[in-house]
């Protein structure tokens, strides 16, 4: 007997992604749970896993998590509660009261173990209240959550907006700025995620940055386009050539100061969190280069490596 297989048969097989989610501004801010959210409904396999309180500027601080004697953030636990713990309506969304680096070590290694059986396929960290550009980066705790990751073997992203401020999960309506950032966000996770495994270079690590987004400026996502961009401003490194830049990227700063729309996407060293060189910019480049533009200033004739 002949088999006729259905068109339901040929179609490719997707499977969730285990995702380990945390930020420096707190578990229960309102970016990390619209993250979440848009993350859930790609299809993704999601549990956060992030700080009692806002723990901005804290960098790779890393300390064993402590009973709380105080409310967390926003009261979304009470004093007196445990060193760790979980919204009991949605054990998913986990506090730890601690550093975002500890934070994201937790999830990796025990809260995974719960929910996915093992070790997640990425991190991302995020999207922070605040853009990390430049030497910044050496004192974000989104950043420390993101190379810390990269330090237990899981590839990782920080994002961060320019807009916004600290504002609880339960705002009502959630402030647009929050909508586009979430949604630019799980772009990225999903183009890199789409891209296959291995996700990015071996102890590499993404920065995304994102311009100001209000009412009138940036506040849609169409509007968006992304560049890969450096860290820091060159000297006398060879990057990966895209967009006719001879060999050398742009600053993520100097992206994200242009006008129009532009995000910044840059490759980092999980150790410094300073600039990779180009041959880990280069896999970057190719896992991105659906959803990566020029910069108006640039020959756009010329997008992507050349040998």
């Amino acid at each position: 007997m002949r088999v006729v297989p259905t068109i339901l048969s040929l179609l490719p097989v997707t499977y969730a992604v285990n995702v380990v989610l945390s930020n420096d501004d707190g578990w229960a801010e309102i970016n990390i749970r619209q993250f979440y959210k848009d993350l859930t409904n790609a299809g993704e396999n999601v549990v956060i896993s992030a700080p009692a309180d806002n723990k901005s500027g804290t960098g790779s601080t890393d300390e064993p998590p402590a009973p709380r004697t105080t409310p967390c953030e926003f009261n979304s636990c009470p004093a007196n509660s445990p060193a760790v713990g979980f919204n009991a309506s949605m054990p998913r969304f986990n506090y730890v009261n601690s550093y975002p680096a500890t934070s994201i070590r937790y999830g990796i290694n025990n809260v995974s173990a719960k929910f996915f059986d093992g070790p997640p396929d990425i991190a991302v960290a995020g999207f922070n209240v605040g853009a990390n550009l430049g030497a910044t980066t050496l004192i974000s705790g989104t950043v420390g959550a993101a190379t810390e990751a990269s330090k237990e073997g899981v590839p990782a992203i920080a994002f961060s907006g320019s807009s916004g401020s600290q504002i609880a999960w339960n705002v009502s309506p959630v402030p647009n700025y929050v909508k586009v950032y979430s949604e630019l966000s799980t772009n990225v996770t999903e183009t890199l995620i789409a891209s296959g495994t291995p996700y990015l270079a071996m102890s590499t690590w993404l920065n995304v940055n994102f311009p100001t987004s209000n009412d009138s400026t940036c506040n849609s996502p169409s509007q968006f386009k992304f560049i890969l961009s450096r860290i820091n401003a060159a000297t006398g490194a060879t990057d990966v050539e895209t967009c006719n830049n001879g060999g050398t990227l742009p600053t993520e700063s100097s992206v994200v100061a242009t006008p129009g729309c532009y995000a910044s996407i840059s490759v980092g060293d999980a150790a410094t969190k300073g600039d990779v060189d180009a041959d880990a910019q280069f896999v970057a480049l190719m896992k991105l280069q659906d959803i990566l533009s020029c910069l108006p200033s640039e020959d756009t004739a010329q997008k992507h490596y050349v040998a």
